[in-house]
């Protein structure tokens, strides 16, 4: 099988394999696509928690954008883990220079666990620089309200932070709704034309480590091979859904989703 598309991922890693990078890489491969990556921070974590965060120079997360899309020219870029704001203006005049539309921001701010992955100067760069630069940002409901100082309870309040985002430049809001305590997972894309609503039934586990990262992942894959922003998001939530229905089990605490279930093995590797 040839890879349908290239994608370049500019987020943190993650040791224990379920979020970050790792997560993003196994998500673009099952979906078929090319992943390159600019690694931003190591992180020492596991199911259980961040031990420790080792970020990387912003010169550096810059010179493997610039050398990596040199070289291999990307249909899509996803950014995850943004640490500081110096990184955040590195990542910005490195993708002035970088030719593509699809970019997609999944603004990580917490870890599974409740470690915070972002200072307050960093979220107010990402705020000012970033949003405006990006085709799609995909918060989750704590992410939504940090960004835009709103307390989210309802699916009116989704919406509402969703064009508080849209003020700030964005062009169009993934907020997903997992942090809801609602029979049904309802996550709501927004732009400037329309509002739509992906409800799913929620799937009860602990295992959702990486989630975030994955869905985020499988849009850019889906837009960087051409389909339309809603199928992008339809199939992306689709892909998340079934690896979370595979329910690993892994590790002692937010075990990892199964990123593997896209995948039939050919007989004559079995």
């Amino acid at each position: 099988m040839k890879p349908k598309s290239k994608i370049l991922i500019i987020a943190g890693s993650d040791s224990s394999g379920g979020a970050g990078i790792q997560a993003d890489i196994k998500t673009v491969t099952s979906l078929g696509s090319y992943a390159m990556t600019a690694v931003t921070a190591v992180t020492v974590q596991n199911t259980t928690g961040v031990s420790s965060v080792i970020p990387i120079h912003p010169k550096e997360i810059a010179k493997q954008i610039l050398f990596t899309c040199k070289d291999i020219k990307p249909n899509g870029i996803k950014i995850g883990m943004l640490h500081s704001s110096n990184v955040i203006i590195s990542i910005v005049k490195a993708l002035k220079k970088v030719e593509t539309s699809r970019i997609i921001l999944d603004p990580v701010m917490v870890a599974k666990g409740g470690a915070r992955l972002i200072n307050q100067s960093a979220i107010k760069t990402l705020k000012d620089k970033l949003i405006k630069k990006v085709y799609l940002i995909t918060p989750n409901i704590p992410e939504a309200e940090i960004l835009t100082k709103t307390k989210i309870k309802s699916l009116e309040d989704m919406i509402y932070a969703a064009n508080i985002l849209l003020k700030l430049g964005a062009k169009n809001v993934l907020v997903k709704g997992g942090h809801r305590k609602t029979k049904y997972m309802e996550d709501i894309l927004v732009n400037r034309k329309e509002v739509k609503v992906f409800k799913n039934k929620k799937l009860k586990t602990k295992n959702t480590h990486g989630t975030g990262c994955t869905l985020s992942s499988a849009i850019t894959t889906f837009l960087s091979c051409g389909k339309p922003l809603k199928k992008s998001c339809e199939l992306g939530i689709k892909y998340v859904n079934h690896a979370i229905g595979s329910n690993l089990n892994y590790g002692k605490g937010h075990g990892p989703i199964n990123h593997l279930n896209s995948i039939l093995i050919n007989k004559k590797f079995r």
